[in-house]
């Protein structure tokens, strides 16, 4: 069995203040200070500082940001079709990224099983794993890194990909998805021809066909899949994410499962749905930012003005969740930008059971992000994690 995440970093300096800034706390902002001992908050007051210490010039000060999905490590390990990099180096790369992003805990997605379209690492999974674990080890990450499968329901060796994977190292949360054309991100079909529309060849006419031998492969795997891996998550006592929930009987199905997180629900019906059964929503920070969702599913800000909105995730652009978090205000006015940094911070947190860290308070781990506003555009300056500097 590979170690656990990390939960402190080593060599943290034994104290420090963080004076002159604007500090956002969970209901609050304040002018003045934060004092860190061992890796903790140990102080937070308004005005001057008792001493001395790290001037930030009134510039914003928020916690380190908690992302619950991110896919980028497979894109730096798999950067071109049959390229694979270095998976230690690919690992590194992508822990950079993230830091510097303002992400000091981070859930790694990564895709448990392959799909019927030969689409998802299948083995190498493990190389990915083995990489992170020794990343871990030897205290080489910036960022504290958890454990996100992502699993295809409709996959034949998910479920022993995910067995053996949970037999070898530590997963912090498994999502359950269905990508079958027809339902839930592309129930409407002409959404799923127009997504995938330059990434087929041979016509429209092919292109259905391709689906109706997808939808008819997928049924049997689904049924059979689905029960099993939320049984091991249960055994296991991993928390579940549902994916795309479209409608009021999915997310009843997926409460009836124990399912606490829904990603990315497509309809404000589901989303109101999952609201009324206590199930928190997860959105797009791209979403946000552009307006829209990239496959024409309901918009994050339509959800955050319906109330809806619990956690942002970064998905597939990590700098998108400050970014994100600092547009939410403007977007949406009852949306005050303590709120907003909670989408990104103590939400995601509290979600996933991590109760030391996602907020600046007494006794919670020192996990802070230097932000300087550029005219619209919140800028990362300097990452501390458990009160050590790592970007």
């Amino acid at each position: 069995m590979s170690s656990p995440p990390e939960t402190a970093t080593p060599n943290s300096p034994e104290s420090v203040v963080f004076e002159n800034a604007e500090i956002v706390l969970p209901e609050a902002v304040i002018r003045g200070f934060v004092a860190v001992a061992d890796g903790r908050i140990v102080e937070v007051g308004e005005g001057r500082a008792p001493e001395r210490g790290i001037d930030l010039g009134g510039e914003t000060l928020i916690p380190g940001l908690v992302e619950l999905h991110t896919d980028h490590l497979e894109s730096h390990y798999a950067p071109r079709p049959k390229v694979r990099w270095h998976p230690l180096g690919a690992v590194l790369a992508y822990d950079a990224q993230i830091a510097t992003a303002g992400i000091t805990t981070v859930f790694d997605s990564l895709r448990a099983g392959i799909d019927v379209d030969g689409y998802g690492l299948g083995a190498e999974l493990l190389t990915l794993a083995e990489a992170l674990d020794e990343a871990r080890r030897h205290h080489l990450f910036r960022a504290d890194h958890h454990t996100h499968l992502r699993c295809e329901i409709p996959s034949p060796d998910v479920v022993d990909a995910v067995d053996n994977f949970a037999a070898m190292f530590p997963v912090g949360l498994i999502s359950l998805m269905d990508h079958t054309p027809g339902q839930r991100q592309f129930r409407d079909l002409e959404k799923y021809f127009v997504y995938y529309g330059d990434k087929t060849h041979g016509g429209r006419a092919e292109a259905e066909r391709a689906v109706e031998a997808r939808i008819a492969r997928s049924g049997p795997l689904v049924a059979e899949n689905r029960p099993a891996l939320i049984a091991l998550a249960k055994a296991r006592g991993i928390p579940l994410a549902s994916h795309d929930d479209t409608t009021r009987e999915e997310v009843e199905a997926s409460y009836r499962a124990g399912i606490s997180l829904a990603e990315f629900p497509t309809t404000v019906e589901a989303a109101r749905a999952c609201r009324e059964r206590g199930i928190t929503v997860v959105m797009g920070a791209p979403n946000l930012i552009r307006g829209g969702s990239h496959s024409g599913n309901v918009a994050a800000e339509t959800l955050a003005q319906e109330g809806l909105l619990d956690i942002l995730s970064s998905d597939y652009v990590p700098a998108s969740l400050l970014m994100a978090a600092f547009r939410l205000p403007d977007r949406v006015p009852a949306i005050d930008l303590p709120a907003a940094i909670r989408t990104v911070t103590l939400n995601p947190a509290r979600a996933t059971g991590l109760g030391d860290r996602g907020a600046i308070a007494p006794g919670l781990r020192a996990d802070l992000v230097r932000v300087r506003i550029s005219g619209e555009t919140p800028v990362v300056r300097q990452v501390w994690r458990a009160g050590e500097r790592v970007a």
